[in-house]
């Protein structure tokens, strides 16, 4: 009887003395990488709540909007782009993981076979899309004005020797229409969502060198807060670089 009254004494302690932290994250693995560290940051009186979304605009809104106090979906070219269309301010505190971006296709088991006129679908929004085009020509599919653009979009297409097709969809619905397409260019946290494996699945994907570090975003009012440290810090830690090598198996590679 006694333990267990100390055992609520603990809890009411630590809920009285913790600091609540409520980041939002896609699924698949910001949101299992977060849940992981969480064992972690209680034990240092942070109390890490996660808000699970699916897609790539409220994380964002709701952060500026001081509904929540952090996100982790994205990489830094998207939180530029955003930042600029949107007129927020958001800011980077630091990187955790790379997710690279893979072509994938139900039809073809090799790029090489992609017929003349084939159905193409990449992200629609600037960073996303133009991440998806800097694959394609750097694997011969296309060229583009500007091999460095970051933000080509289709108008910026200079040759496009196989006459694609190529639309613009939402990421996220992207691994429902794959069945529908040749070729789909999805983002690593919803081709795994979709049970694909991108280090098999995938018939080209970016390699270690890519720019596009996953990140964990805030507001500069919270950006230096002492939980916002020590979520930082577990997001760096050893035990995370060991879960995500062993989880995702080169799908998700640590960037620490």
């Amino acid at each position: 009887m006694k333990k267990l009254i100390a055992a609520f004494a603990a809890v009411a302690a630590f809920s009285a003395h913790a600091e609540t932290l409520t980041v939002a994250a896609t699924p698949v693995p910001h949101a299992e990488i977060l849940e992981f560290v969480k064992p972690a940051l209680a034990k240092e009186g942070v109390d890490l709540k996660v808000k699970v979304f699916t897609d790539y605009i409220q994380p964002n809104v709701q952060v500026a909007e001081k509904r929540l106090d952090a996100n982790f979906f994205q990489h830094q070219p998207y939180l530029d782009e955003f930042n600029k269309a949107k007129g927020t301010s958001l800011v980077a505190v630091t990187g955790v993981h790379l997710e690279p971006l893979g072509a994938y296709s139900s039809k073809l088991k090799d790029l090489k076979d992609l017929p003349s006129g084939a159905n193409v679908v990449i992200p629609n929004d600037a960073t996303n899309g133009g991440r998806a085009l800097l694959l394609l020509a750097k694997a011969g599919v296309i060229t583009l004005k500007d091999p460095t653009n970051i933000l080509s979009t289709v108008k910026d297409i200079a040759t496009n020797p196989k006459d694609l097709k190529i639309r613009e969809l939402e990421a996220a619905t992207i691994p429902r229409v794959l069945t529908q397409v040749d070729l789909a260019l999805i983002n690593t946290n919803y081709a795994l969502e979709a049970k694909l494996d991108p280090s098999k699945d995938a018939l080209v994907i970016e390699g270690n060198d890519s720019p596009y570090v996953n990140i964990l975003v805030s507001r500069a009012d919270n950006k230096d807060s002492d939980a916002m440290k020590k979520l930082a810090a577990a997001l760096h830690s050893p035990e995370v670089k060991k879960f995500i090598t062993e989880k995702y198996k080169g799908a998700v590679l640590p960037a620490f």
